[in-house]
């Protein structure tokens, strides 16, 4: 929306001091999109709220642009184009969304998270050849390396009496100068905002394939909105709990613990209590040559962390090392017991045959593997998690409950 109406409103609805020279602003605003293309379709949703409480430009969260008619009348429009990616970039970066995300003590300081974001910025603006007014803040101001993200720059930002006003849209607390939710010229509300930033992120990778070239920054953002990064810890974590859970879930009677019951009939019969037995787990390890050691110790140390968590530990766990044979089985109670024998081919139906033919079946398999491995035929009469370690891990059959452990990461 080219929010044209509002061009003439201060942000309380009484005509600016300054007459806002449009043309000019919207001007600028052309040049930045015509520059980038990429970021036009959230530069013309902004919309134009003039004011002459807002010390230059500054952007809510429902995307309106609020901005100081005297800023207009001495920036260039070069500078101004640059301004107008800058405040988009809040937006598009969802700051006011990651603010909210920090820690209370942090969020009581909005001038410190609002450098720290402008940080985040104009460094990325910078490097592609943007020009900016003075007074920019770049992680150079405070010896910070650029690249970061806000979050991490922010404990190194001293605390600083005045500093530019990006608005609610950048660190999340409204200024004077803005309109209430519901009140002025259009908004737009998180279903479409969330649209907005796919349509430019997709658009960024449309353009880096025909003109090959993307600022480092805009290609983290683009890359992280489109292909979001899995937490494996967390994911493998929950896998295995919540398999641990259902195999737990059964429940068997035994006589080992009477029924509270009992003693009401007198001891004449004795009644069996329910009890609701703990799974046993089998991990089955890939020890074949593609396997690298330190990604298989993560891995393993995270099942048996959790298995641990939820009470399964000792005996009830049970540790293959299996490459086209097994190799070694062990029961274990740490990550420092298990010995990973092996190095030849790929084979992990040895592993996982071996695992069910034990005389205490497992009601949980676990594949710590890298994926190069046939699979069985048919889904097993258990749970079954693997867990693929490398982002090229070939995917294995749908039935596989599956879990991308990436190194590094």
């Amino acid at each position: 929306m080219d929010g044209a109406a509002a061009d003439d409103r201060t942000a309380g609805g009484a005509p600016a001091h300054v007459r806002l020279d449009r043309a000019k602003l919207l001007a600028a605003r052309y040049r930045a999109a015509e520059a980038r293309p990429y970021l036009a379709s959230a530069l013309y949703a902004l919309t134009v709220v003039p004011s002459d409480g807002v010390p230059t430009m500054g952007v809510d969260r429902h995307w309106r642009c609020y901005v100081s008619p005297a800023f207009v009348d001495a920036t260039p429009v070069a500078e101004l184009a640059g301004v107008w990616i800058h405040e988009v970039a809040h937006l598009l970066r969802d700051h006011h969304a990651r603010a909210g995300r920090l820690p209370a003590s942090e969020q009581r300081d909005p001038v410190r998270v609002n450098i720290a974001q402008d940080c985040e910025i104009n460094d990325d603006l910078l490097a592609d050849g943007l020009a900016l007014p003075e007074g920019r803040m770049e992680p150079r101001l405070f010896g910070l390396a650029a690249g970061g993200m806000f979050e991490a720059y922010l404990p190194s930002i001293p605390a600083t009496p005045h500093a530019p006003d990006c608005g609610s849209g950048a660190h999340g607390t409204a200024a004077p100068w803005e309109l209430g939710g519901s009140a002025g010229p259009a908004r737009i509300g998180p279903v479409e905002a969330e649209a907005l930033r796919r349509q430019t992120a997709q658009a960024m990778r449309a353009h880096q394939r025909t003109r090959g070239r993307l600022p480092a920054g805009w290609q983290r953002w683009a890359q992280e909105l489109l292909e979001p990064t899995v937490d494996w810890r967390r994911a493998l974590s929950g896998a295995v709990r919540e398999a641990a859970a259902w195999a737990g879930g059964a429940v068997d009677y035994t006589y080992r613990r009477p029924s509270r019951r009992t003693p009401a009939l007198g001891g004449r019969v004795v009644l069996p209590s329910l009890r609701r037995p703990l799974p046993r787990v089998a991990i089955v390890v890939d020890t074949s040559g593609s396997m690298g050691e330190e990604e298989l110790a993560a891995a393993l140390g995270e099942v048996t962390g959790v298995l641990r968590e939820v009470g399964v530990r000792g005996n009830r766990v049970a540790v293959l090392a299996c490459d086209a044979d097994v190799h070694t089985v062990a029961r274990v109670t740490s990550v420092e017991q298990v010995t990973l024998a092996g190095g030849g081919g790929t084979d992990m139906r040895v592993g996982i045959r071996a695992a069910l033919g034990a005389p205490e079946r497992p009601n949980i398999v676990v594949v710590l593997t890298d994926g190069y491995t046939p699979w069985p035929d048919e889904t097993p009469s258990c749970r079954l998690i693997a867990a693929l370690i490398g982002a090229d891990a070939p995917q294995p059959p749908a039935w596989v409950e599956t879990v991308r452990v990436l190194p590094g990461s």
